[in-house]
């Protein structure tokens, strides 16, 4: 059984400026999966930069708000909110609100550091 805690994964910042912990990922746990899992914070006032991934990503809002743009189109996002990023797909999110956003990432297929491209 493979199990987790938010704590046991160590905290890094992300080549877009996003805080993230991975909570799973095929290549580092024992895990038959294609995808990776990771849990994410922007602080208030912050946006991450833009980038592309040839991955596609699915975000799951837990905490905060805040605007996700995606090729030019942008929408708000707050806890249990729910973006589809598509492969390819310049992206981007700002914090809006007075605390961190809060959101889980799938990557799939898993997140390579050589599978994304920071545009600023």
């Amino acid at each position: 059984m493979l199990t987790r805690t938010l704590s046991d994964c160590e905290e890094f910042v992300a080549g877009d400026h996003t805080v993230l912990r991975e909570l799973l990922h095929p290549d580092k746990q024992a895990a038959k999966v294609g995808y990776s899992l990771a849990h994410g914070k922007l602080a208030a006032g912050r946006r991450s930069k833009w980038h592309v991934l040839k991955s596609s990503e699915v975000y799951y809002f837990i905490a905060g708000e805040g605007t996700f743009a995606i090729d030019g189109e942008r929408c708000s996002v707050t806890a249990g909110s729910m973006v589809y990023v598509p492969p390819g797909a310049k992206q981007s999110l700002e914090n809006t609100g007075t605390g961190d956003v809060e959101f889980l990432c799938l990557v799939d297929p898993a997140w390579r550091m050589e599978d994304e491209s920071i545009l600023e």
